[in-house]
């Protein structure tokens, strides 16, 4: 079912819909065919030919996404409510002394480092990782891990992750937004004029008409979200 025909039918299909869920839930069974779905290998970045480098992307059943996000969203207020976790919510960040960011299978650790001190206190942070990892029979992908220097006055020492010394890196995409270790924003400023670019050639050419009750609307849906997406992260206080 397209999202689509559950936006504009909503109130005809919310009822169907919430009988389902009801049902699926008292089961414990899920219909079979939101168990099915397209996957696609999306690349990443790094050498293409290297299976790694891809992200397996499932496309499923809309209803069931529904219902996985309502099932998810109750399970984290019971979880809250409860106090079920600790302040650290995951394990491997007990006892470091950076600040942790975890996003879906992404981690990142950072802390300022100005003398030698800060510089021995980040490598014993990378130490308790590998660890966790070794003690939780799991592992960090050491060949994507790289460590990026921030700040002119940063004295750009050599970490390492178990036996493996981390490479340094210039720039870093983080949620598609690219970092270098200055905090340029030509980078950034270039890679999304030049979607903006590709995207209104397509629209030039797949699109008859040049009205502007046609090319407002592509130009907002299409090209504004790649050149307003990461502004406020170089410009906070625009709006």
């Amino acid at each position: 079912m397209h999202p689509r025909v559950l936006r504009e039918l909503v109130n005809e299909v919310a009822k169907p819909l919430s009988i389902i869920f009801e049902k699926s839930w008292q089961s414990g069974e899920v219909p079979t065919d939101w168990k099915g779905g397209n996957i696609s290998p999306i690349f990443k970045k790094g050498k293409k030919e290297d299976l790694a480098n891809y992200r397996p992307v499932s496309l499923t059943s809309v209803p069931g996404k529904i219902m996985e996000q309502i099932l998810l969203e109750t399970m984290l207020r019971h979880v809250e409510n409860k106090e079920v976790t600790g302040d650290s919510k995951h394990g491997f960040t007990k006892g470091l002394e950076g600040a942790v960011s975890k996003f879906a299978d992404d981690t990142k650790l950072g802390r300022a480092v100005g003398s030698v001190e800060g510089g021995e206190a980040l490598q014993r942070d990378l130490d308790r990782l590998e660890n966790w990892a070794i003690t939780n029979r799991m592992r960090f992908n050491k060949g994507k891990c790289q460590i990026l220097h921030l700040g002119r006055g940063n004295p750009g020492y050599t970490y390492r992750l178990g036996n493996e010394t981390l490479e340094t890196s210039h720039a870093e995409r983080d949620l598609g937004v690219l970092v270098d270790s200055k905090l340029n924003k030509t980078q950034q400023c270039a890679q999304a004029a030049r979607k903006a670019n590709r995207i209104l050639g397509c629209i030039k050419h797949s699109i008859a008409s040049c009205s502007r009750a046609v090319i407002v609307p592509l130009y907002t849906a299409l090209v504004r979200p790649h050149l307003k997406y990461w502004m406020q992260f170089w410009a906070p206080q625009c709006k």
